[in-house]
C-alpha cells in the first residue's frame, strides 16, 4: 500500500507505447528516404537522384544554410528574432574575402567571423539596448551589409581585379576523403545494384571531398545541442527567451545572455558566408553570392523547430533540391515530383495507422495533386527548377506551421528591472 491509498507508480500504465528515441526514429526517417529515392531512381531512369556527385553539391549547397540557421536558432533560443541574418552572411562574405587574400582559408574562415559578428553586435544594439522592432532591425541590418560591402568592395577590391563587384581569387581548403570507406562505397555504388548502389552513392557524397568547413559545420549541430540544452549556460539563455522576467527575478542577467547570443548568431551567420566564399568553385567574394541563403536559413530553423537536429534536416533538404537541380536540372527536379507523391503516400498509411483519417485523407490529395502534375508536366523548365528551393522553402514552412513551438517572449520587447 502507497501512501493516502495512493496506487503505485512504477510500473508502465497498461497499454502505454514506449516512444523510439530521437536518435532511433531520426535513423528510420532517413532510411525511408533513401528507399524512396532509390525506386523513384529505379522508376524514372535519374540516376543522379542518389549519385554520390549529388550529395557531394547537396552538402557544399546546405553549408551556408547550416550556419545561417544555426544562428537563427542562438539568437531566437534568447528571444530575439533574427531576421538579418541575410546581412550578417553578406558581411561575412566580403570579410572572408578581404581576411582570405591576404591570409589564406583559415583567416578568411576568421574574417567571416568577425564580419558577421560586428552585424550581431548592431542588431543587439538596437533590439537589447533600445528596444527597436526586430523585423526593423533586422531588414535594415540586410540593407546596411549589401551597402557597406559595395563601398568596400569599390574601395578595395576594385584596384586589385579591375572589379568592383568580385574580389581576386583567393586559396581555398585542401579537400580529403575518409579512405578506405570512400574507395569502397565508390565501388559499390559502379555496380549499380538496385538500393545498395543508391545507398552506397548517397553515403559516398558525405565522405568525399571534405574539407574542415564542413566538418566544422556538421561538429557545430551537437556542439550547439550540448550548450543549449545540457549546460548551465544554456539553460538561462533559453530561459531569457521563455520568460525573461522570471529568469532576471532569478538572478539571471538577462541583457548579458542577448547580447551574447546574437552576437554567437551574427558569428554564425558570418560563417556561412565565409562557407560561400570558400566555395571550391567559387574562391572569393561576389557581389549577390548569398542570393537568399540567408532567409532559406530562418526557414530552415523554423522547419525543424527551433531545434538543432531538426534545422539539419530542412538545411539538407533544401541543400539536396539545390544540389538535384545543380546537377541535372528540370528532368531530376521533375523525378523529385513522382518522389514527393510516394512521400505523400508514406505519410497518408502513417495518419492511417493513428486513425487520423482527415490528415491521411489530405496526405493523399496532396500526392494525387503532384502525381497528376508529373503526368501532365513532362519536364520541368529549366528556370523554373533554378527556383525549387525556395518553391521547398514555401511548402515545407506551410507544412511544418501547424507543429511549430517558438519560444514564448520571442520578439517581444524586455526592459531591464521588470523582474526586480
Amino acid at each position: 500500500m502507497t501512501a493516502l491509498g495512493s496506487s503505485p507508480v512504477s510500473a508502465p500504465e497498461a497499454g502505454t507505447r514506449r516512444r523510439l528515441p530521437g536518435w532511433a526514429r531520426a535513423a528510420l526517417v532517413v532510411a525511408i528516404g533513401v528507399g524512396i529515392l532509390a525506386i523513384t531512381t529505379t522508376l524514372t531512369g535519374q540516376v543522379q537522384l542518389t549519385s554520390s556527385g549529388t550529395t557531394q553539391a547537396a552538402v557544399r549547397l546546405l553549408l551556408p544554410i547550416l550556419f545561417a540557421a544555426l544562428g537563427g536558432l542562438w539568437a531566437e533560443r534568447s528571444g530575439i528574432i533574427n531576421i538579418g541574418l541575410e546581412g550578417m552572411m553578406i558581411l561575412g562574405t566580403w570579410g572572408a574575402a578581404w581576411a582570405g587574400f591576404y591570409g589564406g582559408p583559415w583567416a578568411a574562415v576568421v574574417g567571416g567571423l568577425v564580419f558577421g559578428a560586428l552585424g550581431g553586435v548592431l542588431h543587439a544594439v538596437a533590439t537589447v539596448t533600445f528596444g527597436v522592432n526586430h523585423i526593423v532591425s533586422g531588414v535594415a541590418i540586410t540593407l546596411l551589409g549589401l551597402g557597406v560591402t559595395q563601398y568596400l568592395s569599390t574601395l578595395i577590391f576594385l584596384p586589385l581585379s579591375q572589379n568592383p563587384r568580385q574580389s581576386p581569387r583567393i586559396e581555398g581548403f585542401e579537400e580529403f576523403s575518409i579512405e578506405p570507406l570512400a574507395g569502397w562505397l565508390a565501388s559499390l555504388e559502379d555496380e549499380q545494384r538496385v538500393l545498395l548502389s543508391d545507398a552506397a552513392g548517397l553515403l559516398g557524397g558525405l565522405v568525399t571531398g571534405l574539407n574542415p568547413l564542413v566538418i566544422l559545420g556538421f561538429l557545430l549541430v551537437p556542439v550547439s545541442y550540448l550548450v543549449l540544452w545540457r549546460s548551465r549556460f544554456g539553460l538561462r539563455l533559453r530561459s531569457c527567451g521563455e520568460n525573461p522576467v522570471a529568469a532576471e527575478s532569478l538572478g539571471v542577467q538577462v541583457f548579458l545572455y542577448k547580447y551574447t547570443a546574437v552576437i554567437i548568431s551574427g558569428a554564425l551567420a558570418g560563417l556561412g558566408g565565409a562557407a560561400l566564399t570558400l566555395n571550391p568553385g567559387q574562391l572569393g567574394y561576389l557581389e549577390g553570392q548569398t542570393g537568399g541563403r540567408g532567409y532559406i536559413g530562418l526557414a530552415a530553423m523554423i522547419f525543424g523547430n527551433w531545434r538543432p537536429g531538426g534545422l539539419l534536416a530542412g538545411s539538407a533538404l533544401f541543400g539536396y533540391v539545390d544540389g538535384v537541380q545543380l546537377r541535372a536540372g528540370g528532368e531530376a527536379v521533375h523525378a523529385l515530383l513522382y518522389a514527393t507523391t510516394i512521400v505523400a503516400v508514406v505519410v497518408a498509411v502513417y495518419w492511417a495507422m493513428r486513425r487520423s483519417w482527415r490528415s491521411a485523407v489530405i496526405a493523399l490529395a496532396a500526392g494525387a495533386v503532384v502525381y497528376g502534375v508529373y503526368m501532365v508536366i513532362p519536364e520541368v523548365p529549366r528556370e523554373f527548377a533554378a527556383y525549387a528551393p525556395q518553391l521547398v522553402t514555401l511548402l515545407v514552412l506551410a507544412v511544418a506551421s501547424q507543429r511549430l513551438r517558438p519560444p514564448a517572449s520571442i520578439g517581444s520587447e524586455y526592459r531591464r528591472g521588470q523582474g526586480g
